[in-house]
């Protein structure tokens, strides 16, 4: 099975689309979880022991790992969450040339899929692409407002530059391993790409936080009910003033950030119901 299989299993188990983003920030990680070994392994396993129920794929960004510890926690904090029975989706956006993209792409093997930059071309992404039970999600129109700046430009061929890597993402899935990162900020292009390219399963980044359309990211961003939506400061930070009060601080923080995950859950799945209605 490859990671999409593997993937609509999941959703099917948990009745979910929800990616629980696992974003340690260090400067938010609660007081008592500061003094352990690896504070920011305590923060994630305590968050992995309150969502998995709802959870359909974990994402850390590879942004808060990248240290000496930060790389034993996100070893640990991918273990767990397998052990939980739950994939992981690296959100690297990783991509170079030769020797450089083949090392990157050892990064899958511990998680279960990545995200990867189109900017490139395809042989910097040939090596992810090449496994064919690992997920690569390329970098599509991002939730970002700065993404215009290239995302939005106009072509010769009168396409812009982001539906140009949908078309090209549609041609590199040759193992039925390719998905697009599309932001909820911009739910009209998430109408227009799903139109595209109706086969390719999206991640949709920008609930939450960021104010996306939820309804949006799920009637466009599944395709074959095979799809995610992200958060990931609305569902791990959502204890933060609940912990601060409490002297258990540790239970609330934990129980705050499952609350906020089914809560997604049951918001997202009133519109999956509805669409499948329609």
């Amino acid at each position: 099975m490859n990671f999409f299989d593997r993937l609509r299993d999941r959703i099917r188990t948990v009745d979910s689309v929800v990616s629980v983003g696992l974003d340690p920030d260090p400067a938010r990680i609660p007081d008592h979880l500061q003094d352990r070994e690896l504070p920011r392994w305590a923060f994630n396993r305590r968050i992995i022991d309150a969502t998995h129920e709802h959870a359909a794929v974990y994402k850390p960004n590879a942004a808060f790992y990248e240290d000496a510890d930060g790389w034993r926690a996100l070893a640990e904090t991918i273990a767990y969450a397998h052990g939980k029975d739950v994939p992981v989706l690296l959100d690297a956006k990783r991509a170079d040339i030769g020797n450089t993209t083949r090392q990157y792409a050892q990064l899958l093997e511990q998680a279960d899929a990545i995200t990867v930059n189109p900017y490139m071309g395809r042989d910097s992404l040939q090596p992810f692409l090449d496994d064919e039970e690992a997920g690569v999600f390329v970098l599509c129109r991002t939730s970002n407002p700065g993404g215009a700046d290239l995302q939005d430009l106009e072509l010769a061929s009168g396409e812009a530059v982001y539906e140009r890597v949908a078309a090209l993402a549609e041609l590199w899935n040759e193992n039925d391993n390719v998905g697009l990162v599309v932001g909820a900020t911009k739910p009209e292009e998430l109408a227009e790409l799903r139109e595209q390219v109706p086969d390719l399963p999206f991640l949709v980044p920008g609930i939450g936080a960021q104010g996306g359309d939820a309804e949006a990211a799920v009637e466009y961003g599944l395709a074959d009910g095979v799809g995610l939506v992200n958060s990931s400061r609305g569902i791990i930070f959502a204890g933060e003033d609940v912990g601060a009060q409490s002297r258990n601080g540790d239970d609330e923080f934990a129980k705050a950030s499952g609350q906020a995950a089914k809560q997604l859950k049951k918001r997202l799945n009133r519109y999956r119901d509805s669409c499948s209605n329609n």
